[in-house]
């Protein structure tokens, strides 16, 4: 029986990608760059802004100088613009009203930064007790380390890892399951495609949030 599902954040519980992919063009143009086609950042986001940044950047200017230039231009317009486009999918909200009606503990996992993950959790999802919300953090692994699952387990006061399920939307995000050593499910409406997903031989692939509840509800 599941008693904590974790969820990847971009992609999975919000579709972040054009607000993500507009401010990363607003920095591109400020370093004096051309911008990125919206559908590349399909595959640049997932892990974690200073791999977006090398990913965005030329070739030959994938420096760590320009990657702090990058991130000081695009923090501040993110924080400003980062619900401009992003919304819950369709089903989401429902989806975890239902999981936590069943007594499941909740708890988010992600390769954004701590501050813009708190922030976009609380402004859409505000009403659930998340045990923990978890993002990027200086001196912290990201993705596909385990150990984000770990704190959230922790939090929760699980150590069974059989009573947890991780869901996401990308390889980075079937990885970390895999290493966590908890169901892991693959979500497909998301950033990435279902054959990425499979390829990681997942427990479960969902193609929908109605069918990912019934999953973590029957599991």
């Amino acid at each position: 029986m599941i008693k904590l599902a974790v969820f990847d954040l971009d992609g999975t519980l919000l579709d972040t990608l054009e607000d993500l992919g507009n401010a990363c063009n607003y920095a591109l143009k400020m370093c004096g760059y051309g911008e990125r086609r919206m559908e590349e950042y399909n595959s640049l986001v997932g892990r974690g802004i200073y791999n977006l940044f090398n990913g965005a950047l030329p070739e030959g200017a994938r420096t760590e100088e320009e990657i702090m230039k990058m991130k000081g231009y695009f923090i501040p317009y993110y924080d400003k613009h980062k619900c401009d486009r992003t919304h819950p999918y369709d089903g989401i909200c429902t989806m975890l009203d239902k999981l936590a009606a069943s007594g499941i503990r909740l708890a988010v996992a992600s390769n954004k930064y701590q501050d813009g993950t708190e922030k976009l959790v609380r402004r859409f999802f505000g009403k659930y007790d998340f045990v923990k919300i978890l993002g990027q953090r200086d001196g912290m692994p990201i993705k596909p380390d385990p150990m984000i699952v770990a704190e959230a387990m922790t939090a929760a006061s699980i150590t069974d890892r059989t009573e947890v399920v991780y869901s996401g939307d990308s390889n980075v995000d079937m990885q970390t399951g895999i290493n966590a050593g908890v169901k892991t499910i693959g979500v497909t409406w998301g950033f990435r495609t279902r054959e990425e997903l499979l390829a990681y031989g997942p427990w479960a692939i969902a193609d929908s949030p109605d069918r990912l509840c019934r999953l973590i509800l029957e599991a």
